[in-house]
């Protein structure tokens, strides 16, 4: 692709985005975070840099790719407090849950990519390192960063054969490699790929999703009412379900496999429509976090949760976990539930998330494809020898791959001394 046909390409999304913002909410927040942007932005910057401290920006698309770089943010945090971070997003499914997160000292959306957008970004700011996180590559972003001779990294990052970089229209997309200063992957795959294709060193560092959820398995919120909920039983915890994963959940909940069985269910959309749909169409009556309450739990079996933030630790009190979007565009994640040591069934759309390639190879993760799949794999994890053996390859993968956090965090340090 040529850099006329991106520019056009990307000047033309940018279009559709605010001319979507007209009738979609989430695209009037992008719109709206973006007005003055790099007004505020130089305001913000001014007023709290430090010039003799060095200032890592950071850079996720979303929420998910902010889960990978947040455990370096708050370790580079730890360990090097004197360090300044500015952290941006594209999406505002990002930016929106996360414009107050503590550990950066400043949280902006990233202006959209034109050379002129790029090239004041960097005048502003004036990063000593800039890390991109899994995805997102932006041509004038990445050129200015190289022309600036500001060392660049890309950490957790997953390339595939069939993406533009490795296609003979791909010049552009092999340019912007080019411009990273080195790129550390997550698995040997990618390792591959990019040794044939670019200059840039390559590592295969891991993912730092990993360290985070391990972190948050060590020391999950505290919740006394779902404790009370859950005990004395086995327990599905269904998270991240959308409704194509909950019409093949709830075929099953009432199945004599699980008649002394209790449910979780944490919904993508936590939306009210969303919750009522659920509340009439799932077989076994539920009751909602918010109306949980001590002496109501004991005839219960269905907890529907109704707010955020709540899943990671909800896991916890697991026997089996489902993790949805695996019906959709993809799995949410399964690292979660797998941090417990718990065994994870998700849907048939995996084949592009390694983790959950690997948990299905090496043991630990099912992937079904309808109800009956599910009644098979539910009905295999009741035997108790299978069952544990299970159990510990989802609890062993997870510990075997921890570590990648580290090795990112070493990366920015030897970047930040040679600046």
């Amino acid at each position: 692709m040529s850099l006329f046909l991106y520019n056009v390409v990307v000047g033309s999304y940018f279009l559709a985005i605010r001319l979507a913002a007209f009738w979609n909410e989430k695209t009037r927040l992008w719109v709206a975070g973006r007005k003055d942007l790099l007004t505020r932005l130089e305001d913000e910057i001014s007023s709290k840099r430090i010039d003799n401290q060095p200032l890592v920006w950071v850079h996720c698309a979303s929420l998910g790719e902010f889960e990978q770089g947040r455990p370096v943010i708050e370790k580079l945090k730890a360990t090097q407090p004197e360090t300044q971070v500015l952290l941006t997003f594209f999406s505002p499914s990002g930016y929106e849950i996360r414009k107050n997160y503590p550990h950066a000292d400043w949280v902006f959306y990233l202006p959209a990519d034109t050379a002129a957008n790029a090239r004041r970004f960097l005048e502003i700011v004036r990063p000593d390192l800039a890390v991109f996180v899994k995805y997102e590559f932006w041509y004038h972003y990445l050129h200015f960063l190289k022309k600036s001779e500001v060392p660049c990294l890309l950490i957790s990052a997953v390339f595939r054969p069939e993406q533009p970089f490795f296609q003979w229209y791909g010049g552009l997309h092999r340019r912007m490699l080019g411009c990273f200063t080195k790129i550390l992957v997550q698995d040997e795959t990618s390792v591959r790929l990019l040794e044939k294709t670019t200059a840039v060193p390559v590592e295969m560092a891991g993912d730092t999703r990993i360290d985070r959820v391990l972190e948050i398995a060590k020391s999950p919120l505290d919740l006394p009412a779902v404790r009370l909920f859950c005990e004395g039983k086995n327990v599905l915890v269904c998270g991240s379900t959308w409704p194509a994963d909950e019409a093949v959940l709830f075929s099953v909940f009432d199945d004599p496999l699980l008649a002394d069985w209790k449910f979780i269910v944490a919904p993508h959309d936590v939306q009210p429509a969303h919750l009522q749909a659920i509340e009439q169409k799932i077989p076994v009556a539920p009751i909602r976090f918010s109306a949980l309450k001590n002496g109501q739990v004991s005839t219960v079996r269905a907890l529907l949760i109704d707010s955020v933030g709540l899943l990671s630790s909800l896991y916890q009190f697991g026997k089996i976990a489902y993790v949805g979007g695996g019906f959709g565009k993809g799995i949410h994640n399964i690292l979660e539930p797998a941090a417990y040591g718990i065994p994870v069934v998700f849907g048939s759309n995996f084949q592009k998330f390694e983790e959950a390639k690997s948990l299905a190879h090496e043991g630990g993760g099912f992937s079904v494809e309808n109800a009956d799949g599910l009644k098979m794999v539910l009905g295999k994890l009741t035997a108790k020898a299978f069952y544990e053996d299970q159990s510990h390859r989802a609890a062993a993968f997870v510990s075997s791959n921890s570590g990648a956090t580290q090795r990112v965090l070493n990366e920015v340090g030897r970047q930040i001394l040679k600046k």
